[in-house]
C-alpha cells in the first residue's frame, strides 16, 4: 500500500458538493492499494499513520503522534499513487488493485485506525471526490508498506 500522508489542521472531502467526511486536526491519508497487498499491509499502514510522531510538543519537536493529540485521520482512495508514469505521455496502472481487491483493504485501514479510538473520517471509493485540506507545516510524507525508503 501506497499513501501520501499531510499534517492538516482540517480536511475534509466532499462528492457531488456534499461533504461524506471531516476531521479536524490530524492526517489526511491518500491510500493507494497494490494488487499483492493483503490485510497485513493495511495493518503495517494503519499502524504506521497512528503511530508516526510528526506532530510537535512545547519544545516543538516532533515528537506526538496522531495518537497522542486525539487527532483525526481522513482516509482517502487515491489509486493514481500507483500510475507508472516511467514510459511515455500517460501514466500506467497496472500495478493498482482492482475495485473488489482494492475496497475491503481499504476499508481495513479505517477499521484497523477505528480499532485503535481514532476519530476516522473516509471518502467515497471510486467517486469523483474533492478534498480541501490546510497542510500544517506544511508536513507531508510518503508511506509505502512494500518499500523501504
Amino acid at each position: 500500500m501506497r499513501a501520501v500522508i499531510q499534517r492538516v489542521t482540517e480536511s475534509s472531502v466532499s462528492v457531488d458538493g456534499r461533504e461524506v467526511g471531516a476531521i479536524g486536526p490530524g492526517l489526511l491519508a491518500l491510500v493507494s492499494v497494490d494488487e499483492e497487498d493483503t490485510d497485513e499491509d493495511a495493518r503495517y499502514l494503519a499502524e504506521k499513520l497512528a503511530g508516526l510522531r510528526i506532530f510537535s510538543d512545547e519544545q516543538g519537536k516532533f515528537n506526538r503522534s496522531v495518537e497522542d493529540i486525539g487527532g483525526g485521520v481522513l482516509v482517502i482512495s487515491q489509486f493514481t499513487l500507483h500510475g507508472d508514469c516511467r514510459k511515455g505521455r500517460r501514466p500506467s496502472f497496472t500495478r493498482a488493485a482492482r475495485p473488489e481487491k482494492a475496497i475491503p483493504l481499504y476499508e481495513a485501514v479505517a477499521a484497523h485506525l477505528r480499532e485503535r479510538g481514532l476519530n476516522v473520517a473516509t471518502g467515497s471509493f471510486g467517486a469523483h471526490m474533492t478534498v480541501h485540506l490546510v497542510n500544517d507545516g506544511p508536513v507531508t510524507l510518503l508511506l509505502d508498506s512494500r518499500k523501504l525508503f
